[in-house]
């Protein structure tokens, strides 16, 4: 069976794609798992890890604390593991006052962190890295 060509794009001047394509939708699959999403965040400027330590975010490569009134998680990230869905992670995008950006990440559900957990119930988070 051929198909209608008659009704093929017609009507339609504001289509643009050309059909053919170099490399996957990122969009749709760089979230998939963690490594994908921490390698798109870096990409972005989110180079720094942190910590939560003693009731403030430490990060691992200055040592320098932050207070949660002087960081914003731009965005956050949850996973489930591919063979145990009681595997799970968070993964925030984190922004502090001074500049700097980059991630922490806590298990998520009964093996999170308590620490972790408590400091971020204090940290704004804003949701600015959109489609991310």
């Amino acid at each position: 069976m051929e198909p209608n060509t008659d009704t093929k794009l017609k009507g339609n001047t504001s289509d643009n794609r050309t059909g053919e394509y170099t490399e996957s939708n990122d969009r749709l699959t760089f979230m998939n798992n963690e490594e994908n999403l921490m390698a798109k965040l870096e990409k972005h400027g989110y180079t720094e890890q942190f910590r939560v330590e003693k009731d403030k975010l430490v990060s691992l490569t200055t040592t320098k604390k932050y207070k949660a009134s002087e960081i914003k998680a731009a965005n956050f990230y949850r996973f489930e593991g591919i063979t145990d869905p009681d595997d799970m992670s968070i993964l925030y995008a984190i922004e502090t006052a001074d500049g700097a950006k980059g991630t922490l990440m806590d298990a998520y559900g009964m093996y999170s962190d308590e620490d972790t957990g408590d400091f971020m119930k204090k940290v704004e988070t804003e949701k600015k890295l959109k489609g991310m």
